[in-house]
């Protein structure tokens, strides 16, 4: 696994923050996409709480995806973008929403049903999986999808860009901040 190096952590965090004011950014992790997200979010992260609603098998809450308030200044949140930044770990949310809001908000969409009725598990937080489901909403599918949050965000999938998504008077909206190659091994 690569990381990143410091410039370019700082051009994402700057991608990722903006100057408005009581804006937050949080991140959705994927604790199935490593077997390290877990116990690093346990042990090292300010705020966070799972996505999941009360007491679950320890072997699911190891791959639970996690709500994670991010500071831009904590070396927490510095060491994620470094280490998760273009390996498909979460999706970022910039919001003025509280965290469990966010967490009731995004539950929500934990599980969908498809054509035959069946129940099924929506990863929408992988960022792969938000690339290609947010161009297909329609105008009431953004409604739902965004509610009051504000913003998703994603690498783009090869991870030079910060893909920040919006519902726009019920049109997707998307931005694309280009973060300047410069990977060390």
């Amino acid at each position: 696994m690569t990381t990143l190096d410091a410039p370019r952590v700082d051009r994402i965090a700057a991608a990722l923050w903006t100057d408005v004011p009581g804006l937050d950014v949080y991140v959705i992790l994927d604790c199935a996409r490593d077997t390290r997200i877990h116990p690093w979010i346990k042990r090292r992260a300010l705020d966070y709480t799972s996505l999941y609603r009360g007491p679950i098998a320890p072997v699911l809450d190891r791959c639970a995806p996690y709500l994670v308030h991010l500071y831009r200044r904590e070396s927490w949140t510095r060491e994620l973008l470094s280490l998760g930044w273009g390996q498909s770990w979460g999706i970022f949310v910039r919001t003025t929403e509280p965290m469990e809001t966010l967490r009731v908000h995004f539950r929500r969409f934990l599980r969908v049903r498809d054509e035959a009725g069946r129940r099924l598990v929506f990863r929408y937080y992988d960022p792969r999986v938000l690339r290609a489901y947010l161009p297909t909403c329609n105008e009431n599918e953004l409604k739902t999808v965004f509610g009051t949050v504000g913003q998703l965000c994603a690498e783009r999938a090869d991870g030079e860009a910060v893909l920040s998504y919006h519902n726009d008077g019920g049109r997707l909206g998307v931005k694309e901040t280009v973060i300047a190659p410069s990977v060390t091994s």
